[in-house]
């Protein structure tokens, strides 16, 4: 049964190739049967970021984005998970830590944009604020979830063998928890690659979120616009690919648990 589930390794190849292709030649002919004016066509946007690299812009915008999710990200993934874990190993300190968490959990990044601005006026600080906002609270939580998933019976092992409570937490309860970790961590960046278009739009001067108002601002550029949307979704893919990839390591995978 899970052999006939799990598809060949060219059907994970070619079906989302043809289901791209069949997209793209919806996107070509509603274009031509609507004959829209505003709306481009594939090779609108095609010649669009041709247009773009030929200005020298477009490396340099995709650079500052990854460069403020790499700084916003980054600093969540360090303060968030020391602080999960430390947490989840305590399930009193959690208690009283906890209903802060869940009010400031549920506010959207966007909504902190006026006291980013306010705090760090307008810059890559506001943008990387934002962005350590967005991506803290799921790390924090992903590794509460983590260690108190945990099963006893690796705790008990680890205390039979005599580790010290510190000992037990990074060398039996994190790696036992990296799989969930790694979950949160792949949703964090997710919405911090979400949220870094969105300040850039309002924050900054630079990058693919600032390139998408600008081209609908100076001229109604609909073509980059559209071209800056695909490669912000281009990218949030590739970021999703690598993160998924750690899941493979085998430090990683003796965490997860199959089925028989």
């Amino acid at each position: 049964m899970n052999s006939l589930a799990t598809p060949a390794r060219w059907e994970r190849i070619v079906l989302p190739l043809l289901v791209l292709l069949a997209c793209l030649a919806l996107w070509y002919f509603s274009v031509r049967w609507t004959k829209t004016r505003v709306f481009p066509s594939p090779f609108e946007v095609g010649k669009g970021i041709k247009e773009l690299m030929h200005k020298q812009v477009l490396w340099g915008d995709i650079i500052d984005s990854l460069r403020r999710v790499a700084i916003g990200f980054g600093t969540a993934a360090i303060l968030g998970v020391p602080l999960g874990l430390i947490l989840g190993w305590y399930p009193a300190a959690n208690q009283v830590v906890n209903p802060l968490l869940q009010i400031l959990r549920p506010i959207s990044p966007l909504a902190w944009i006026p006291v980013t601005i306010l705090l760090f006026g307008i810059g890559d600080h506001a943008a990387t604020s934002l962005i350590f906002l967005g991506a803290f609270f799921p790390i924090v939580v992903a590794c509460i979830d983590g260690v108190s998933n945990v099963p006893a019976v690796y705790r008990r092992a680890g205390r039979n063998f005599g580790l010290t409570p510190v000992q037990l937490l990074l060398r039996v309860v994190f790696p036992a928890a990296l799989p969930q970790i790694i979950v949160g961590l792949r949703i964090a960046l997710g919405i911090a690659w979400l949220v870094v278009v969105a300040a850039e739009m309002v924050a900054v001067d630079s990058g693919l979120g600032y390139l998408v108002i600008d081209s609908r601002n100076s001229g109604k550029r609909y073509d980059l616009v559209v071209a800056a949307m695909l490669l912000i979704g281009i990218i949030g893919l590739c970021l999703d690919l690598f993160i998924r990839s750690v899941e493979h390591f085998k430090s990683v995978r003796w965490g997860f648990r199959h089925d028989s």
